[in-house]
């Protein structure tokens, strides 16, 4: 249902008129129907305004993926889950040209992969401040699967503070939207409804859930690929659980509950400091872990 459409009914629904006087809500009908266009005519611009940046990422058998221009000379974020190999890449424009595409990295842990082409400067959309997104807001999600770009409307469902992926990646803001996420979206981007970029859509970090990776931790992903082709991140090289300490210890320690080394990586960083099956880690470098156990 369209907003004009919504507007008439409303209108429709009001007491009949009194004989001898001018139908009401006339001029009203005209104005909702008119505003309705005008704000589905702002939609439209939005995608037209930042289709040039929308690209097609052909990596093999699978469907197409979608990606962005990141930077005039080249540089073309994805979805890593996307990628089905890491040589052979082409990037569809959408004047049609094909072009070769080299992945400079990939980090699966937040979902994202830096490729690059060579040719002529692409455009780049504009970003939107990180403060005027808010709930509620409406967004368009756009692809390019095929020859033309795909948009589809919703909303910022649910907006949040930094958190991790599943599989450790830092993600600096939350960002969840109603959005349908069809075959061909993941790797394209959301936009406000003045198309300009809030962040790149994922398909891949929750399961059965389309996830927005804001742009600054695009930003910070794109400058480690770029200086490294990798995310640098410490590890020990250990499987643990969540533990109840007994009391004595938990009274000496501070604290009731303690992690479990339930595995060690061989020659890996723990087993090399000296670390065996069954230790209790209770703080890291000093920092005391917070630990929760539903024991």
């Amino acid at each position: 249902m369209t907003f004009a459409s919504v507007a008439v009914r409303a209108v429709s629904r009001g007491p009949p008129a009194r004989s001898g006087r001018a139908l009401p809500g006339r001029s009203g009908d005209s104005q909702c129907h008119s505003g309705g266009l005008d704000f589905s005519n702002a939609l439209s611009d939005a995608v037209e305004r930042v289709s040039a940046s929308v690209v097609r990422v052909e990596s093999g058998r699978r469907r197409p993926a979608t990606g962005l221009v990141w930077s005039a000379d080249g540089l073309i974020v994805t979805t890593a889950h996307s990628l089905e190999r890491d040589e052979g890449l082409e990037v569809v424009l959408e004047s049609g040209e094909t072009r070769n595409a080299a992945l400079i990295g990939a980090d699966l842990a937040s979902d994202i992969a830096l490729l690059r082409t060579e040719g002529e400067a692409l455009p780049t959309p504009e970003r939107a401040p990180a403060s005027s997104i808010r709930r509620g807001q409406l967004v368009l999600a756009l692809s390019r699967p095929g020859r033309t770009v795909r948009s589809n409307l919703g909303v910022v469902s649910a907006l949040a503070d930094e958190w991790r992926a599943p599989g450790g990646g830092k993600i600096e803001r939350y960002i969840q939207t109603d959005v349908a996420l069809e075959h061909g979206f993941s790797g394209g981007p959301l936009v406000d409804a003045s198309g300009r970029l809030i962040g790149l859509n994922s398909a891949g970090l929750l399961r059965s859930t389309a996830l927005t990776l804001p742009c600054v931790t695009l930003e910070r992903v794109v400058d480690a690929l770029l200086a490294h082709g990798r995310i640098q991140r410490g590890y020990l090289g250990v499987s643990s659980t969540p533990a109840r300490l007994p009391q004595a210890l938990a009274d000496s320690a501070g604290q009731r509950v303690g992690l479990v080394l339930t595995g060690l990586q061989p020659g890996g960083p723990a087993e090399q400091a000296g670390f065996v099956l069954g230790d209790v880690l209770l703080s890291l470098d000093g920092e005391r872990l917070v630990v929760t156990c539903r024991a």
